[in-house]
């Protein structure tokens, strides 16, 4: 099949909505190429998960990525810098919605409980579930610890995440997050508990079930032992 770049869609040339003015004029033509965009970007993402888990990394080619999902190569270059880039873009959106529920938490929680909070209600979500709970993510999860390319990747939108995070609670403490070390303390932490939950999610289940459930005690069994052997640090100082 030959890639060609998406057509316009018939549609949108009828919609008196947007034919009767100039284009975002009152916002329906931008939000419809957002959609549009949108759509595609999802599409090239679950191509490369598909292609990947299929055929192998190594064996998957940004060009077979778009031809799955019929676009121009050049398109999958206004999207993605990569095929490893493609397949991961589910962190990055959970990322993104991680930091959305940390800013709307309540401004005198401390910030572990406001992180913890933000990353519980991320996993409650049902109606936009997570994609680490979505059929085949375990597997694809499982691969990230065996192909250093796709970990590499993994790492970035994982690091570009966290910086936002300490951002974010940097502003809530009023302070410099390059000056005061509690954001980034708190931030890699919480990060790092939930990474590791994921990891051992990934690594020990099998692949037939959602594993929603499982994931989130998981989760939250992973932030009770942070905060027990930090509690448990802070009695054997006292006790010197």
């Amino acid at each position: 099949m030959k890639a060609t770049e998406p057509t316009a869609d018939p549609a949108a040339s009828a919609d008196p909505a947007t034919s009767a003015a100039p284009a975002g004029a009152d916002g329906v033509t931008e939000d419809r190429r957002r959609r549009k965009a949108r759509q595609t970007r999802n599409a090239l993402a679950t191509a490369a998960i598909d292609l990947i888990l299929e055929h192998g990394l190594a064996a998957t080619t940004v060009e077979a990525i778009a031809e799955r999902t019929d676009v121009a190569r050049r398109t999958f270059s206004r999207h993605f810098t990569g095929k490893e880039d493609a397949a991961l873009d589910f962190v990055r959106g959970d990322g993104d919605r991680i930091n959305t529920l940390l800013r709307a938490r309540p401004a005198d929680e401390p910030p572990l409980v406001a992180y913890r909070a933000a990353v519980a209600g991320w996993l409650a979500d049902r109606e936009n579930p997570a994609w680490h709970v979505r059929p085949r993510m375990r597997r694809l999860l499982a691969l990230v610890d065996r192909e250093p390319a796709l970990f590499a990747a993994y790492e970035r939108i994982r690091v570009d995440a966290q910086e936002e995070s300490i951002r974010i609670l940097a502003a809530r403490l009023g302070t410099d997050d390059l000056q005061d070390v509690r954001p980034a303390v708190v931030v890699d932490a919480a990060a790092g508990v939930l990474t590791a939950a994921l990891r051992l999610w990934a690594r020990r289940a099998d692949d037939h079930d959602s594993g929603a459930a499982d994931l989130a005690d998981l989760v939250e069994r992973a932030y009770d032992a942070l905060t027990d052997e930090a509690a448990d640090a802070a009695r054997h100082r006292r006790g010197r």
